[in-house]
């Protein structure tokens, strides 16, 4: 198996080498593991590309890339620069840093990389790694996605539903705030909404007195909806949402066009 891999936090994140290992795992060893990913932290940029100014790429080592641009670019520089000989059988995203799970999921550059495989036609999986008071600090950061990452990858693969759609089906996989041996398994549930936890500004002054404005986001530990992604995560599951990037309000179209036309 070939497997694509990039994350939003850059080459030299931590989690991108948790990443790494868990993919020569899936991939066996007969596989390749090839990285493609931003040479600085590209966190909150979503799906971005770069489209309107070129991006450099660098070859760091064998198969394993460091460009200027997005998780999004990254993947489009590995299927058509990098990899053109052979395109990978599945593109991994992460292990991001902090949860991409609710409305973190809308800003999120782990997000846009596997939401760009998918849009190329490609399986997908982003994987993102809760921090909370039981797992802030090394060695326990990146505990549970490194222990369960590989099993969650295999299970999906084998029993995961994988389509062909014109908006391709991919995962978004979060491993709960937990040591490894305190994660109780692995839960489906959908995108949840965190209310009164939205991003917001603060701003600062600099010694020269210019105003500066620092993005602030929301707490992180107030559950969602019972039975959906940051809930199922605070209660100490790994939580699997399905997603398409599709944005169409499906639920409201036959409404809409009743009143409309």
């Amino acid at each position: 198996m070939r497997i694509l891999i990039t994350n939003d936090d850059g080459i030299n994140a931590p989690g991108l080498k948790v990443l790494e290992a868990i993919a020569a795992e899936v991939a066996g060893e007969d596989g390749e593991i090839w990285v493609v990913a931003p040479a600085f932290e590209q966190s909150g940029v979503a799906h971005k590309i770069s489209y309107t100014h070129p991006m450099m790429i660098a070859e760091l080592g064998p198969r394993r890339f460091a460009t200027e641009g997005s998780p999004a670019d990254c993947v489009l520089a590995g299927l058509y620069d990098v990899m053109t000989d052979t395109k990978p059988d599945l593109v991994l995203s992460g292990v991001n840093r902090g949860n991409n799970a609710a409305e973190n999921t809308l800003y999120s550059g782990t997000i846009g990389g596997a939401m760009e495989a998918a849009l190329q036609g490609l399986p997908a999986i982003a994987l993102s790694q809760y921090l909370g008071p039981l797992n802030f600090d090394e060695p326990l950061q990146f505990e549970a996605a490194r222990a369960h990452g590989a099993a969650t990858v295999r299970t999906l693969l084998e029993r995961g539903h994988w389509d062909s759609a014109d908006y391709r089906l991919f995962y978004n996989v979060n491993f709960p705030p937990l040591p490894a041996d305190k994660v109780k398994g692995l839960r489906v549930g959908a995108q949840g909404y965190r209310r009164d936890a939205s991003f917001g500004v603060e701003p600062h002054r600099s010694p020269s007195g210019r105003k500066f404005l620092w993005i602030k986001g929301g707490a992180q530990n107030i559950p969602t909806a019972p039975g959906t992604d940051a809930a199922l995560n605070l209660d100490g599951y790994i939580a699997v949402t399905p997603m398409r990037a599709d944005l169409t309000a499906h639920d409201r179209l036959d409404e809409l066009k009743a009143r409309l036309e």
